[in-house]
């Protein structure tokens, strides 16, 4: 799928998911309709992520769904058409692109306007960027959330880029955030500890259409 056309971004991140329901689970954010995952291992070491990465690659031979790693360039540069996602503290995003060449897609994390201003701008350099967190969310418990305020003004950002909403973001809250003007979303818990992972993904997506 074009990433323009990319609505549901998945997480598939290590401090959800069991080690037992790795790979259940990254099929279960395919079955649902994801139209991007992000493997996030924070806490892992290379190796081990190498591992995780290594169990779900199977899962995407002859999909179309972009699969990329968070902040871990080594890991994407080894395997072909893999993705990195990077935070304001990690590679910078003009370096990662010199590393990963034009065709593999590169996202950023942002948490305020003036990150998202920076951002917009980068458009030879990223893929997309995301603005966050727009809720409280127990995922990233160190970022205070940036608020729907934020989320109308980052929508109105002169970019090429799509932009994705992230942060405590549900079914519940979904519509707050399409009401800003954002219409892609990043979804972490809401589908990760859901009690049927692809159902849960299905409905979520069915907002975003």
């Amino acid at each position: 799928m074009p990433l323009h056309q990319a609505r549901l971004y998945a997480i598939l991140d290590t401090s959800y998911v069991e080690p037992h329901q790795w790979k259940a689970t990254a099929k279960a954010l395919l079955e649902g309709g994801a139209d991007i995952i992000q493997l996030r291992a924070k806490n892992e070491t290379h190796s081990r992520r190498r591992v995780l990465l290594e169990a779900i690659l199977p899962y995407f031979e002859g999909l179309e769904v972009p699969l990329i790693v968070n902040d871990d360039l080594e890991l994407a540069l080894a395997y072909p058409n893999i993705g990195l996602h990077v935070g304001q503290s990690d590679v910078p995003p003009k370096k990662a692109r010199e590393q990963l060449g034009p065709k593999r897609l590169l996202g950023l994390s942002t948490h305020s306007i003036d990150q998202a201003q920076i951002a917009a701008n980068l458009a030879e350099t990223l893929d997309y960027f995301a603005i966050g967190p727009l809720f409280a969310t127990p995922t990233k418990p160190d970022y205070p959330s940036v608020g729907l305020t934020v989320a109308q003004r980052v929508s109105k950002l002169k970019t090429q880029l799509p932009i994705f909403g992230i942060g405590g973001i549900n079914p519940t809250t979904v519509n707050e955030v399409l009401a800003t003007g954002i219409k892609r979303v990043v979804a972490v818990s809401a589908l990760l500890c859901a009690n049927d992972i692809a159902k849960a993904t299905y409905h979520l997506k069915r907002y975003l259409s």
